[in-house]
């Protein structure tokens, strides 16, 4: 199994950030999420995330909604999301799954960190968990052997972000802009300056996401990043795209451009 120490050392002795690609569970069908995944693998990226489709997506721009929604019409459910990381790990990507707190809760936050690990996961990314109700989590992670990711903003203040990376082991999530996901023109300028305000409470890799859509973009972002996170603008081929076939091209073809991009810079 590859670890995310494991991603982010090669990537650090190869001179450039990791590619880390994001979609949900489900979409746009169950085995068709496993086999878009792997597309992306082959195509260069480091670190899968899987998504955890859930109903009030608060983070979530519209991208996104709209294939999670789908996703759930499908009748995506734990047991799929499981299966996804098995197939995915598969490939040799570290495969970690980004999920909000509930769904964890509801089925058991030791019962979920174990089958996760038993799938072939290497952590998760739980982005409306805080710092303060964490502890129970990171327990049954660290328990299960596998870590946990947490976010920081532009507008977290010194505390806030010293807070967030005590509780992370696998990589600290920036999240570069105030607002939900999507692909934009630009990547928010306060994403270099929240990194290196990151680096000053941890040594563990800090990765940047929302806002990525091109390979100029994540080559921007991999001059001060440790990892380059997309997620909607993958999500936006496959959701364009006339069938699942032409979709992996999609995807694949525009993660070949993310991964050279973050070998360029």
């Amino acid at each position: 199994m590859t670890t995310l120490q494991t991603v982010f050392a090669k990537a650090k002795a190869d001179n450039r950030a990791a590619l880390v690609g994001y979609l949900p569970a489900g979409f746009p069908s169950k085995d068709g999420a496993i086999a878009a995944a792997a597309a992306l693998v082959e195509a260069g990226c480091d670190v899968i995330e899987i998504g955890l489709p859930y109903s009030d997506p608060l983070m979530d721009g519209p991208t996104i909604q709209d294939a999670v929604h789908r996703s759930l019409s499908n009748g995506t459910r734990i047991a799929d999301v499981m299966r996804t990381v098995e197939g995915v790990a598969a490939t040799g990507a570290a495969t970690l799954v980004m999920t909000y707190w509930n769904p964890v809760d509801r089925y058991g936050a030791e019962r979920f960190a174990r089958d996760l690990a038993n799938a072939g996961g290497v952590g998760t990314i739980t982005p409306d968990l805080t710092p303060e109700e964490s502890e129970p989590w990171r327990a049954a992670s660290a328990s299960a052997g596998i870590d946990t990711v947490f976010l920081v903003a532009p507008s977290s203040t010194e505390a806030r972000i010293k807070a967030v990376v005590d509780c992370c082991t696998g990589f600290v999530y920036a999240a570069s802009l105030m607002g939900v996901t999507g692909a934009r023109e630009t990547v928010n300028v306060a994403a270099e300056g929240l990194v290196k305000r990151t680096r000053e409470h941890t040594g563990l890799p800090v990765c940047v996401g929302l806002g990525v859509g091109t390979g100029a973009q994540a080559a921007e972002v991999a001059t001060y990043a440790d990892g380059v996170i997309v997620g909607s603008a993958f999500i936006r081929r496959l959701l364009d795209a006339p069938d699942e076939a032409a979709g992996r091209e999609s995807v694949a073809a525009l993660a070949r451009d993310m991964a050279q991009g973050v070998r360029r810079s």
